[in-house]
């Protein structure tokens, strides 16, 4: 039997991200959650500020018998955009950043490999920003953050961000639902 693994991944706003995951097969869990900093107790208040050095990120613990890291990292890359320095869309500071936060060498080298094949692909017209990490300093976001999406329909940015990036991400990656 194949140990569960963990992945950390940094994409913007953490609601979208951990949402997508949440669905998937394989998928055990995601949850929202600050890394990469230098701050040793991050809040939401701290991190938003842009004065801890963390970014938003979701942690997902999956079965790689049912989805794979690489496939996990193909989810990830066509939920935001890798382009955007310290930003996605309107959600702009250092606590937006794009990251792949790994794990070990093997996660690592897939994802350096990936943003390899997408650069030489030209799959964007700007050079990939996303930076390539040992995951370090992570924390668990309060409660209120965790299932935000589910939790949280009405909320604005919910309705106007996160349900168009799940509408295409569930026509898209049809296969890899639960």
């Amino acid at each position: 039997m194949v140990q569960n693994q963990t992945a950390t991944f940094a994409g913007g706003c953490f609601w979208c991200i951990e949402s997508a995951c949440n669905q998937l097969a394989g998928v055990i869990q995601a949850e929202c959650g600050y890394t990469n900093g230098e701050a040793q107790l991050p809040t939401y208040a701290t991190v938003t500020s842009g004065t801890t050095g963390h970014t938003e990120a979701v942690r997902i613990t999956f079965d790689p018998e049912i989805i794979s890291y690489r496939q996990l990292l193909e989810i990830f890359f066509s939920l935001h955009n890798p382009t955007e320095l310290n930003r996605q869309g309107n959600d702009v500071g250092t606590q937006y950043r794009s990251g792949v936060y790994y794990h070990d060498q093997d996660q690592q080298q897939q994802a350096q490999n990936i943003i390899d094949e997408m650069t030489t692909e030209q799959i964007w017209e700007d050079p990939i920003v996303t930076e390539v990490l040992e995951v370090n300093n992570y924390h668990t976001a309060e409660d209120y953050h965790q299932d935000y999406f589910n939790n949280n329909p009405q909320n604005v940015y919910c309705q106007m961000v996160v349900a168009p990036k799940l509408a295409k991400f569930k026509q898209t990656f049809v296969q890899f639902m639960k």
